[in-house]
């Protein structure tokens, strides 16, 4: 759809009427945690991976004291305004970039406004060419609009349990994807029982996505 990734809107964005691919970036096409864990370990802190969550995981190398809410959400901020140096999910450029050759390719993130030009400088510099919808809260509302713009078979991807719920009861025909890129997180999520499919790899994603479409 587009030479370089857009910032746009679901009211804005110019869809070509082909099959439509939804799909979100962290832990997805990128790898948030890897990133996430330098930044901290550059502050003399780690990511504690018990768990599946970012509040009550962050800790101090001295001690192993659990770091404030107010302190870790204050440190996500930092870190998400100045994002623009994650590594792809392996496979994903590829899978991604063969897949747009015969469906739209939209990119549904969870990041505010401001920063959402980093996020764009990252998906440029990964090679992923498509429009960004910067989001907040469930996807299902913004997946739901999207699908009916499109007016075609419609996928999304997505590793939150979650978000995947709420696109299946705002939009039940989008055939949804569960997919974790990073495999030390996969055993801390639940199922997404609402998911058509919970893959292990890009590859078997494309697989599934190329033969859904005939």
């Amino acid at each position: 759809m587009t030479q370089t990734p857009l910032l746009t809107t679901t009211e804005t964005i110019q869809l070509s009427g082909r099959p439509l691919l939804i799909t979100d970036a962290d832990e997805v096409l990128f790898r948030f945690v890897d990133g996430f864990m330098t930044f901290l370990e550059q502050r003399n802190l780690y990511l504690d991976l018990s768990s599946y969550r970012l509040h009550g995981n962050v800790k101090q190398r001295q001690g192993d004291l659990a770091v404030p809410n107010r302190d870790v959400t204050e440190l996500l901020n930092t870190f998400r305004h100045d994002l623009d140096s994650l590594v792809a999910v392996g496979g994903a450029r590829d899978s991604v970039n063969r897949l747009s050759g015969q469906m739209d390719v939209v990119i549904l993130s969870n990041v505010s406004d401001a920063q959402a030009g980093a996020r764009l400088r990252n998906l440029a510099a990964e090679g992923f060419a498509f429009p960004l919808i910067p989001n907040a809260g469930a996807k299902g509302p913004a997946v739901k609009v999207l699908a009916e713009k499109a007016g075609s078979p419609t996928f999304f991807i997505d590793d939150i349990p979650s978000h995947i719920d709420s696109v299946a009861v705002e939009a039940p025909a989008v055939t949804c994807i569960h997919f974790v890129g990073d495999e030390r997180l996969k055993p801390l999520l639940p199922k997404a029982e609402k998911a058509q499919l919970r893959a292990d790899d890009w590859a078997e994603i494309e697989r599934f996505i190329t033969g859904k479409l005939g």
